[in-house]
């Protein structure tokens, strides 16, 4: 089997629509499921850009104001939008734009949990990228304040979990097919990191970007070309998530919801620890989670990034060559799931399951289940309830490389390292004065 690399704009392609159970619009508590959404985007430009023009394929919503830094990305919104206001700063938008009813939050990860808050506040439903949030802290505070709000609708931006290849995974998994589980083997090839030390130079800020709103709730730094926007800054430690961040959310997704899994108890890395300002490279992070009903007593789950795999006596199970460059391996007490990233699940040893009857299900579309449930027509898939703890359990994992060879106590429900002191640190940032927001 040919390993094959899928974007999020491929998975996009595969979605068909689906709609999902009741809620309610912002403004007009009684309106009609036929009522046009008012919609902002902040972000203007990459996977922004894309959001944007997966939520916009609805007839039912309008896209009245995009906010970006960097007015030189803000084109292809002008083309295409041309009636949608401009802004630079989202905090301008948000208090300017009276009547909107949701957001979609596209922008480097230090600043979701900031925009997403302020967002809730005033009442709008937020459709936030993944990782929901940069640090623990911040998700658990989002979690928290969606469920205060229950008639704002929430949805996490894994829109592959809508897919009908993530769906079969959780299908099969809680249907029994390989027993309970007892071990998960996941993986990402990318390479998100970087152990080298801060460029000691800077540059001027190309026209059209403000760097202090870019920076954001992050310490002041000059700006440095090529080294922060766009795209690099998830290599930085103050602003991304390196490759656990960026596609753990994908790939646990089903991991998580098919086990139902709650808190980690232990998270230990023992490789991939981060440089002195860029998250780690071949990263390997072991979780152990209490059982549920489709585990064993404890489950054990293995993460590998870049060059580092699964170890062979694993990859074995499913056969040589058939091991993606994404994707996760179940170990069950009746058989092996082999799930590639965006691709159908294949059960193993073949002639055990050669006969299997697999489930037949469709994809729907994560975007328009969003807006569907902002207007009253069923229920987002990945609410904040649901992506909250999928994005804590991943940050920790980030958190453990940071202690290399340690194995991290956590405590869940006070969201704290029992053993590591040091590790506390680092659950909440120290916001920059100014970009304080109510709930952070």
């Amino acid at each position: 089997m040919t390993a094959t690399r899928f974007t999020r704009r491929s998975a996009l392609r595969a979605v068909a629509i689906g709609l999902a159970v009741p809620f309610v619009f912002r403004r007009h508590l009684s309106a009609a499921p036929s009522e046009t959404l008012y919609h902002a985007s902040i972000g203007a430009n990459g996977q922004a850009w894309s959001d944007i023009g997966a939520l916009a394929a609805s007839k039912h919503l309008k896209l009245v104001a995009v906010a970006d830094v960097d007015l030189s990305r803000t084109n292809e919104v002008r083309k295409r939008f041309p009636d949608a206001k401009i802004y630079q700063d989202w905090r301008e938008l948000l208090d300017k734009e009276k009547h909107l009813d949701s957001v979609n939050v596209s922008i480097p990860d230090h600043m979701h949990g900031s925009v997403a808050m302020r967002a809730l506040h005033q009442g709008l439903h937020v459709y936030c990228q993944k990782p929901l949030t940069q640090t623990l802290y911040e998700a658990r505070q989002l979690t928290r304040a969606a469920a205060d709000r229950p008639r704002q609708v929430t949805q996490m931006g894994i829109q592959i979990h809508s897919l009908a290849e993530h769906r079969t995974v959780v299908a099969l998994i809680q249907g029994g097919a390989i027993g309970k589980v007892k071990e998960v083997h996941s993986w990402s090839g990318k390479d998100w990191g970087d152990r080298a030390p801060r460029p000691n130079h800077h540059d001027p800020v190309p026209s059209g970007l403000n760097w202090n709103d870019w920076l954001g709730v992050a310490a002041e730094r000059p700006f440095i070309a090529g080294y922060y926007h766009p795209f690099v800054w998830r290599k930085r430690l103050d602003f991304g998530t390196g490759t656990f961040g960026d596609m753990g959310c994908h790939i646990l997704d089903p991991v998580y919801g098919s086990l139902e899994l709650t808190a980690p108890t232990t998270a230990r890395s023992d490789a991939g620890a981060p440089g002195p300002d860029g998250w780690g490279l071949d990263c390997r992070v072991r979780y152990v989670f209490p059982g549920t009903k489709y585990s064993t007593d404890t489950l054990t789950l293995h993460w590998y990034d870049g060059n580092q795999r699964p170890p062979e006596q694993v990859r074995k199970l499913v056969g040589p060559g058939q091991v993606n460059d994404q994707g996760s391996i179940y170990l069950g007490t009746e058989g092996v799931l082999y799930s590639p990233y965006i691709g159908m699940p294949m059960l193993f040893p073949r002639a055990r399951y050669r006969d299997y009857k697999m489930p037949r299900l469709e994809s729907l579309d994560h975007y328009q289940q969003f807006v569907e449930a902002c207007r009253g027509n069923g229920r987002a898939s990945t609410p904040f309830r649901y992506a909250g703890a999928l994005t804590e359990t991943v940050l920790l994992g980030g958190l453990a490389t940071r202690f290399a060879n340690t194995v991290l106590e956590w405590d869940a429900a006070n969201l704290r390292v029992r053993n590591v002191s040091e590790a506390n640190r680092l659950v909440r940032r120290r916001v920059r004065k100014g970009w304080e927001v109510e709930g952070l």
